[in-house]
């Protein structure tokens, strides 16, 4: 059976994507994505986009145009796992796991850290002025990205591979304190795209919003217009014959032509078209491939419940995975619980099962609630809010009547119902139907009565 390639990206939500960050990154992840054989996680690193931005409004319009840009450029949710970081609760407790094995050696040789260091001590400052834990600890919450999903490949720019490096690092270490001979953390590998073209801004430096020379993705037609008519280039006139092999103008067109495209263009630029008439073209085939998707993405920024819908989606998929997986980590490192250090399987004795579950009522601000465990103290489900402790005694005596209990699966959780209202759902994240089956069967067995 051939094993599949588990792929993972993330895009930190600090500003507004542009030409660049398209064919750098965002098409070549779509792109992959559409391997049979890959399973791909694409995520808005918003925990990232803390360490670097302050401002509120500029992190959420960020998170919006990067998540409509995805969706507009192409990529099919249904094929991939596309989460928000901040909705998969799991990573940063695995980051504080991931933290407790970290050398602190090993984070003072990040280049980041490193750099505001250097930078701090030219200018005569303390050298950790103005440096966060944030900024320090960056590499963990970026090993937890990775490892949590135990991803293959992470394709990143040349300057991110320490950070993959890293990861690996601290997951070995994690591996050998408490995996007890088993590989808990996949090792992963940068992947470097070579063929991916760094395209140059208006400038011919690298495409940067840095620089202040990006090229507008979506915002509209005219701006893309405006900015293209912005390139520089050199004073020949029409007529005389262009150099394509020194034209970042060039360098641009190829980056989205077909090979006969870019002949042909190539060939009119050496035999004297104007730079005017070479900006419209540029504008031309740009608008041709990316007009269709603008629209839809000026959809999408109209109609942002529709992202977060499928955002939610996403994250619930994410955390079919990274839930139980985080429980297996936390029993090995010594998290468990006190009721039973065995895992919990289902017994045929069911009176047996059934003694040793429980049923914790709890108040939770002016409502009442109650949650069902397992032998093993793992969670089963969690009701309801109820307006008075009576109402939910009352219910939790109907669940242990005996009657046939009404289990409603939805995807790889359930809900419980009584007198046609919803009184209670799953507690567990299951990665499966079979597991999710499992977990009701176990259920079922927690609320049998006890005979005497």
């Amino acid at each position: 059976m051939t094993t599949r390639t588990r792929i993972l990206t993330g895009i930190t939500t600090t500003g507004t994507p542009h030409l660049g960050n398209y064919a750098g990154a965002i098409r070549p992840a779509i792109l992959a994505s559409e391997d049979a054989n890959a399973d791909s996680f694409y995520f808005l690193a918003d925990y990232h986009a803390l360490i670097k931005c302050d401002d509120p409004q500029r992190i959420q319009r960020s998170r919006m145009e990067i998540a409509a840009t995805w969706l507009a450029g192409g990529l099919d949710v249904n094929r991939v796992t596309f989460y928000r970081q901040s909705d998969i609760p799991e990573i940063p407790e695995l980051t504080w796991l991931l933290t407790c094995v970290a050398a602190k050696g090993l984070l003072n040789r990040a280049h980041a850290y490193k750099a505001s260091v250097d930078k701090n001590v030219e200018n005569g400052e303390d050298p950790d002025a103005g440096i966060s834990m944030g900024l320090y600890s960056y590499p963990v919450l970026m090993a937890a990205d990775i490892l949590m999903f135990n991803a293959h490949k992470v394709p990143v720019g040349r300057d991110q591979i320490q950070h993959v490096e890293m990861a690996r690092d601290i997951g070995q270490r994690f591996n050998h304190l408490f995996g007890n001979g088993k590989e808990f953390f996949t090792m992963p590998e940068a992947l470097i795209e070579e063929s991916v073209a760094t395209l140059p801004g208006l400038d011919g430096r690298k495409m940067s919003k840095s620089y202040d020379n990006t090229i507008p993705l979506f915002t509209s037609a005219k701006d893309m217009k405006d900015a293209i008519s912005r390139i520089v280039t050199d004073s020949r006139a029409p007529g005389e014959a262009k150099d394509p092999d020194n034209s970042h103008l060039f360098t641009l067109y190829q980056a989205f032509a077909t090979k006969a495209q870019e002949a042909q263009f190539r060939g009119e630029l050496l035999e004297g078209l104007g730079w005017g008439e070479a900006k419209n073209r540029l504008f031309q085939l740009l608008d041709g491939q990316l007009g269709e998707a603008r629209e839809r993405y000026h959809q999408l920024m109209a109609r942002p419940s529709d992202m977060e819908d499928l955002l939610q989606v996403g994250a619930k998929k994410a955390r079919a995975v990274a839930a139980p997986f985080l429980a297996k980590l936390r029993e090995a490192v010594g998290l468990r619980s006190f009721v039973n250090q065995d895992n919990f399987t289902i017994s045929n004795s069911k009176k047996k099962a059934a003694k040793s579950s429980r049923i914790l009522s709890f108040r939770e601000g002016d409502s009442f609630r109650f949650r069902v465990l397992a032998a093993d103290g793992s969670p089963l489900l969690l009701s309801s809010e109820f307006a008075d402790g009576k109402k939910a005694g009352a219910v939790i005596k109907q669940l242990q009547s005996g009657q046939t209990l009404d289990i409603r699966t939805e995807a790889y959780g359930f809900n419980v119902w009584l007198d046609g209202e919803c009184v209670a759902e799953s507690s567990a994240f299951y990665v499966d139907a079979a597991q999710r089956d499992a977990g009701i069967e176990a259920l079922r067995v927690a609320l049998t009565p006890i005979e005497d």
